[in-house]
């Protein structure tokens, strides 16, 4: 085929709907990781196989397997001619269009042609037009779920295809459980900086009441009820979804969670265990185990005598857990500062050193990882290795990074109480002051930072940084 051919095979390959025009992009994800959640999903919920089988054809092509993103396209072909013989060109877009896609990445041009001429044709018959961007709920629906398995970098993106699939079928069970967990996962992302906690609330409601034995949805819905304080209503939808769905480890992973989070620590680690039988590798699983036994570890310490043998297993367990989740996904970035700071709490400095260390080179941290990372890791420095200044120096670079996040807000709290401290307690030079200043900057507080580069040129005259940055805030007040 002729080079031009080949370049308008491209043009007409942009034009289709599916996962490689989605901007799905590689090094925003843990493609092992998402592997392993899609072939877990396709064994325990049947419900989406074809949209399943779709995004690990698009997985298998970034890790360089067409041969097996090929394999998994006819599986989604399967699948809809078993569940929607009826339907078969309206349901087969995506799945058509990946497979032009990788046809053409393999230099088959002609298979390429043969399933962008499928689509078009298709297109044609559905909508009366020649265009190959056919406007179809299914796939606002399905682009939708795949920016869902993407990340928090996706989730709003996520929730407007939702919206966009709801305007044709505003009573499509489906699509309400995916805007619901749009909105649910977008408010978990932000929930501790975000004025509404309860936006996913009535979505979450509409969902559960268009499809009562989704039970993933009925458990998302009982833990925003525990978040807005009406824990009893939650724990009556995670009671009727336990006895619909008893074995299914996604839900049990959201159950354990709500009794974790008030408190009924041997009842989750109970329903936790069950879930592992069924799940041995989920990271998830072993990370809420780390996590209940943390808590109690914590709560047996807060008793006059703890035995000491109870707490060293408590610890023990707490790290073998954190340590197996961070095994089975080693991007998982709050199961590394959970292990890192067990580590520090047990004195082993150096291990928890290395496991920070280790967090921080995580390809795919978000702005609110790497400032909930400065906040961790500045603590440790305080509180273990007895040094303030590098405790401050990462409290800092946490505010540096100038996005509102939970991170943020407790490296700003952290580093003010810190600088506070020091200069009531007289040990404040003219660092302390210019840093305070610096926080005050950040934070738009004009005043109180001019108050502070003052003292600090009092105490340090020929600093220029402090001198330039007055300067600048008398220029803007």
């Amino acid at each position: 085929m002729s080079t031009i051919s080949k370049n308008s095979l491209k043009g007409s390959l942009l034009q289709l709907q599916c996962h490689f025009t989605w901007t799905l992009l590689k090094q925003d994800v843990d493609l092992e990781d998402l592997e392993e959640t899609i072939y877990y999903q396709i064994e325990f919920l049947m419900k989406s196989n074809a949209i399943n089988y779709n995004l690990l054809s698009y997985v298998c092509y970034l890790k360089n397997s067409n041969e097996e993103a090929l394999r998994n396209l006819k599986k989604a072909e399967e699948v809809v001619k078993k569940n929607h013989p009826d339907e078969i060109s309206r349901r087969s877009l995506v799945t058509w269009g990946n497979y032009a896609w990788i046809y053409y990445h393999m230099e088959r041009y002609e298979e390429a042609q043969t399933y962008i001429s499928k689509v078009e044709d298709s297109c044609k018959n559905l909508s009366n037009t020649a265009q190959q961007k056919i406007q179809l709920p299914e796939i606002y629906a399905e682009q939708g779920w795949a920016f869902l398995k993407f990340g928090a970098k996706y989730y709003e993106r996520a929730k407007n295809c939702f919206e966009n699939a709801l305007k044709d079928e505003p009573n499509n069970p489906e699509f309400s459980a995916g805007y619901a967990t749009a909105m649910y996962r977008l408010e978990s992302f932000c929930h501790r900086q975000c004025e509404d906690i309860s936006r996913s609330l009535e979505p979450l409601k509409h969902a559960v009441e268009l499809n009562p034995k989704d039970t993933l949805v009925m458990a998302l819905l009982a833990l925003k009820l525990q978040d807005i304080k009406r824990v009893d209503e939650g724990e009556k939808y995670i009671e009727e979804a336990m006895q619909k769905t008893p074995d299914l480890p996604h839900f049990l992973r959201y159950a354990a969670k709500f009794y974790r989070r008030k408190g009924e620590l041997d009842k989750a680690l109970e329903i936790l265990k069950k879930a592992l039988e069924a799940a041995p590798k989920s990271a998830f699983l072993h990370h809420q185990l780390g996590l209940c036994y943390r808590r109690k570890l914590f709560e047996l310490k807060k008793t006059r005598y703890p035995p000491q043998d109870q707490v060293e297993e408590l610890i023990q367990l707490s790290i073998f857990h954190f340590k197996t989740a961070i095994e089975q996904k080693t991007t998982f970035f709050s199961a590394h500062t959970d292990l890192a700071n067990m580590y520090a709490h047990n004195k082993r400095h150096k291990e928890a050193e290395e496991t920070f260390q280790k967090a921080f080179q995580i390809k795919i941290l978000s702005y609110s990882d790497k400032q909930e990372y400065y906040y961790h890791y500045g603590n440790f420095q305080l509180f273990h290795m007895k040094s303030e200044s590098e405790a401050i120096k990462y409290f800092i670079e946490g505010l540096k990074i100038e996005k509102n996040s939970y991170g943020r807000k407790l490296c700003k709290s952290a580093v003010k109480k810190l600088l506070e401290q020091r200069i009531q307690g007289g040990l404040g030079d003219a660092t302390d002051f210019g840093t305070l200043g610096f926080v005050h900057k950040l934070n738009g507080e004009k005043r109180e930072a001019i108050e502070c580069y003052e003292k600090a040129i009092a105490l340090n005259p020929d600093s220029e940084e402090y001198l330039n940055a007055l300067h600048e805030l008398q220029l803007s007040s």
